[in-house]
């Protein structure tokens, strides 16, 4: 079940992929997640953000407060119409980058998720949903 409480931030520039931190602590601050959850989600939000701008050519972020029964929690939406990704399975293996990178960023952000969907066509873009739980 979805709060109202939901917002979207643009990611087009390095500094909105600063605001996109700033913004998630702030509401999983709100929220309540403890100092390792509110780790989590950031350096997945960063990881994610980083890779909208730099493989996608910028994006939106869409946040979003989830609620499940007496669980609550952020879904954060990642959405680019970039080049897509080719090889989906190929791209969640640690190590693999296109870029300079340490090929970390999406199984990484996975690792740091609670629950992480992936979706992205060749010349159609790409979009990445997780969720952290509190």
């Amino acid at each position: 079940m979805l709060d109202a409480s939901n917002e979207r931030r643009p990611i087009q520039t390095s500094e909105d992929v600063v605001t996109v931190r700033q913004t998630v602590r702030q509401r999983a601050v709100e929220l309540g997640f403890n100092l390792v959850d509110q780790t989590k989600i950031v350096t997945a939000a960063s990881e994610l953000a980083r890779n909208t701008l730099q493989y996608g050519g910028g994006g939106t972020l869409r946040i979003e407060e989830v609620k499940d029964g007496a669980r609550r929690g952020l879904r954060l939406t990642f959405e680019d119409n970039g080049p897509g990704i080719a090889n989906l399975e190929l791209a969640m293996k640690d190590g693999y980058t296109t870029g300079n990178g340490l090929g970390l960023g999406l199984s990484g952000a996975k690792r740091l998720s609670n629950e992480f969907h992936l979706e992205s066509q060749p010349g159609k873009g790409t979009r990445v949903a997780i969720v952290r739980w509190r």
